[in-house]
């Protein structure tokens, strides 16, 4: 009940532009006042303890549901519609939408270089760019703020655990790769395997341990790592063409430009005055414009350093005014959050969620024949790599480090946590269509990251077998 009442104090004294704490004048009625431009809440609506914490998991689950029926949808259509006339399913994925554009796919043309925006680069380049975002958001929730659940020495198990998590995989590819002979062929797809879905590994981690187990918290945390580690070596080592850096100072500036005139200034010249004058105008009448106009800029920055684009509004992220705490991206009181930062990501769910729909119909749509070494490679790395690097790895800092595990969480446990962890699906996906070209390499190696959706059946008999103890509320 303590957490409940104290979400509601915090609430009760409101957050203001760039989300700090402040007295709010003027309470009355168990109203919160409209301050720095914020919209009314009723505070007498607000559930605390056990009833609040069940209808917030009905919920996570209903949006947990509504998430993944959306991206399976898609995918099923993709097959279903590339097993039965690939032809047509091909002819829509590479449909040209403007040829010679200032956006698109590269092409060398007469000794020039030209770009064509196609349905592919619109949803895989420009749209999923939102996805990446709110993943970048709640990795730097996770960094920068003062609970964050990357912070400190509550994360260095989870953190230890997700590199076994990302080398296991890498380890169990190459190396299979070089026992069949085919090193050559797909050694640039070892980034495919390290890839955790975050929305799917949290569903069947709720159904193998409850939603109140640490074990469930662990894997969040380690999902959120993963993402982190993903992102980096998206930008890395998949560059989109030939390397123009110069190109990124375009994101470093439009950042910085952001951050200072709409971000730092407001609050500087509102230092001392509780009423945020400056901050409340900036918010009312600007909003999240200025962010999406450098949002755009450092996108543009990121297409033409030749870094894949999906990544470019990483920089502009941090930028945005965020809350002075973060309860986690499945956490129902995220939802009362009125900072810029969430109020962003709150608007962005559902059109991310058709987003992640079109992603699926783009990218799954690889025939039944394509399966071949790759697709081995993958699931193979995906459901042995995952679950012996997480545990070698968390029982290496649990128990030689002495860094403990949460209370309530057994060794045993980070073997099914790498079960579940195994669902590499969507960052799969989209590590295959950048690792190789188009063709039957690619979706080979497609087949193997949809087939990882048999994790889910692997952790469930685990959980099984190594007699999980579901716990509904912590």
């Amino acid at each position: 009940e303590a957490a409940g009442s104290d979400f509601v104090v915090k609430l009760w004294r409101g957050y203001d532009h760039d989300g700090d704490l402040r007295p709010a004048p003027g309470s009355r009625n168990g109203t919160m006042p409209r301050c720095g431009g914020l919209p009314r809440f009723d505070l007498s609506s607000i559930q605390t303890g056990r009833q609040a914490r069940g209808d917030g998991m009905y919920r996570v689950w209903n949006y947990i549901t509504t998430y993944s029926l959306l991206l399976i949808g898609g995918a099923l259509l993709a097959l279903i519609w590339a097993n039965t006339n690939p032809d047509s399913y091909h002819h829509f994925v590479h449909y040209v939408l403007f040829d010679t554009f200032f956006i698109g796919e590269l092409h060398e043309e007469g000794g020039g270089v030209t770009r064509t925006l196609t349905l592919h680069f619109l949803v895989n380049d420009v749209l999923m760019a939102f996805f990446f975002a709110i993943a970048a958001k709640e990795v730097w929730e996770a960094v920068i703020l003062e609970n964050g659940s990357l912070r400190g020495s509550k994360a260095v198990t989870p953190l230890i655990a997700t590199a076994g998590g990302m080398l296991g995989p890498v380890a169990v590819y190459l190396s299979l790769a070089a026992v069949l002979g085919v090193f050559e062929t797909v050694s640039r797809g070892w980034a495919i395997p390290t890839a955790t879905d975050i929305a799917f590994s949290y569903l069947v981690g709720r159904m193998v341990f409850g939603a109140g187990h640490p074990a469930v918290r662990f894997l969040l945390l380690l999902a959120i790592a993963d993402d982190a580690g993903g992102l980096i070596i998206l930008a890395i080592f998949y560059p989109t063409g030939e390397l123009a850096p110069a190109w990124l100072l375009l994101s470093l500036g439009a950042a910085v430009a952001v951050f200072v005139l709409f971000n730092w200034l407001p609050r500087r010249l509102d230092r001392g005055n509780q009423l945020r004058p400056n901050s409340t105008w900036v918010r009312k009448y600007l909003s999240f414009w200025p962010y999406l106009i450098a949002g755009c800029l450092s996108w543009f920055g990121f297409q033409e350093a030749g870094i894949h684009p999906a990544l470019g509004l990483l920089p502009i992220v941090p930028t945005i005014p965020h809350a002075d705490r973060a309860f986690g991206i499945f956490a129902e009181a995220e939802q009362y959050l009125t900072d810029l930062l969430n109020w962003v990501e709150h608007h962005l769910k559902y059109p991310v969620e058709f987003v992640l729909f079109f992603f699926g119909l783009m990218n799954a749509g690889v025939e039944f024949s394509a399966i071949g070494a790759p697709t081995w490679l993958v699931l193979l790395g995906l459901i042995i790599g995952k679950p012996v690097g997480i545990f070698l790895f968390g029982w290496f800092a649990a128990n030689v480090l002495r860094l403990g595990l949460p209370e309530g969480m057994r060794n045993t446990d980070l073997v099914v946590v790498g079960c579940v962890a195994a669902i590499g699906f969507t960052v799969a996906l989209f590590v295959a269509s950048v690792a190789f070209p188009t063709g039957p390499v690619q979706d080979a190696a497609k087949m193997g990251a949809l087939f990882s959706f048999g994790a889910a059946i692997i952790s469930i008999v685990a959980g099984k077998v190594f007699r999980v103890q579901k716990v509904e509320f912590s």
